[in-house]
């Protein structure tokens, strides 16, 4: 009955906003299986391909071509660093496969063998380096940063496997009899003035909340997802007590810089950058299930 004798734009509010993403810096961590299925087809590779030939790549009795001598002998005349002690040439070529509970094929085995085939052995002059004196190489940096480790919420080198959306909290209201409403976690919205579109508003309102410290990009200009609150009538006479909200999200990609929340305009007192698991649990039931359809897989 409201609703037959009240136009949508009396009682509902067009808003616009913005699903802020970082997306992935690093491919996700393989399962045992695709470690072991790319291991396998590395070896494979060795049986099917030509024969490594050391006099294309090292002259002989060059420091380089000693040095190589050397580490092959370590690798029992396997020319390949990482596919363990396995002959592809051999009487056992077949027996190509890794056996259950081995850790051969795990990214942490193949940094290993790389890092230390990576050493120079031999010096300039032809003598075999004592290890004491050798130079150590670079290791890779982890997969987990100091953010990670810390929990810090509000870092973007965290989480570097998986897409990280921007989430926003307003100052506590008060209402009613003094009573003061729960702040919740959501993501950066505003109203859409009559002049505007709706990538206009979220564009705007993104600075607005978050600062222009950031490179950011609004992806389109159709909305991914959208969140309805119902108005609120009375219950006596029907009065229209509170405007309900139809909020339109867009798309957005920060490439550079960093959320600041200071002299922001909506009044907002925090942020996070949350993967898609911490935001089931930090949106509101309804507001997640309303825009989890965008989410990307990781």
């Amino acid at each position: 009955t409201h609703a037959a004798t009240s136009t949508s734009s009396q009682i509902y509010r067009i808003k616009s906003g913005v699903i802020l993403t970082r997306p992935p810096l690093l491919t996700r961590d393989l399962t045992p299986f695709e470690e072991s299925f790319y291991f396998y087809q590395k070896r494979l590779n060795e049986r099917l391909t030509a024969p490594f030939r050391k006099d294309f790549y090292f002259k002989k009795d060059t420091a380089s071509d000693l040095d190589w001598r050397i580490k092959l002998k370590e690798r029992h005349g396997v020319p390949a660093k990482d596919i363990g002690r396995y002959n592809p040439r051999g009487r056992m070529a077949w027996n190509d496969e890794v056996l259950v509970g081995s850790h051969t094929s795990t990214r942490e085995q193949m940094v290993e063998k790389l890092i230390a085939d990576a050493e120079m052995r031999v010096s300039e002059d032809g003598e075999e380096i004592p290890a004491e004196d050798r130079v150590p190489v670079e290791k890779p940096m982890p997969r987990r940063t100091e953010a990670d480790e810390k929990g810090d919420v509000k870092r973007l080198d965290r989480a570097l496997d998986k897409t990280l959306y921007l989430v926003v909290k307003k100052k506590v209201e008060n209402v009613e009899g003094g009573a003061e409403k729960k702040a919740q976690w959501m993501f950066p919205t505003g109203v859409v003035p009559t002049d505007d579109g709706l990538h206009e508003t979220a564009a705007r309102i993104l600075a607005e909340s978050a600062g222009v410290n950031m490179n950011t990009w609004i992806v389109g200009r159709v909305p991914v997802a959208h969140h309805v609150v119902r108005p609120v009538f009375g219950q006596k006479d029907g009065a229209l007590l509170k405007k309900g909200e139809k909020i339109f999200f867009l798309k957005g990609r920060i490439m550079a810089g960093q959320a600041d929340l200071t002299d922001n305009l909506h009044d907002l007192v925090d942020f996070k950058w949350l993967t898609q698991e911490e935001l089931r649990s930090t949106l509101a039931e309804e507001y997640f299930e309303s825009v989890k359809g965008m989410f990307a897989e990781r």
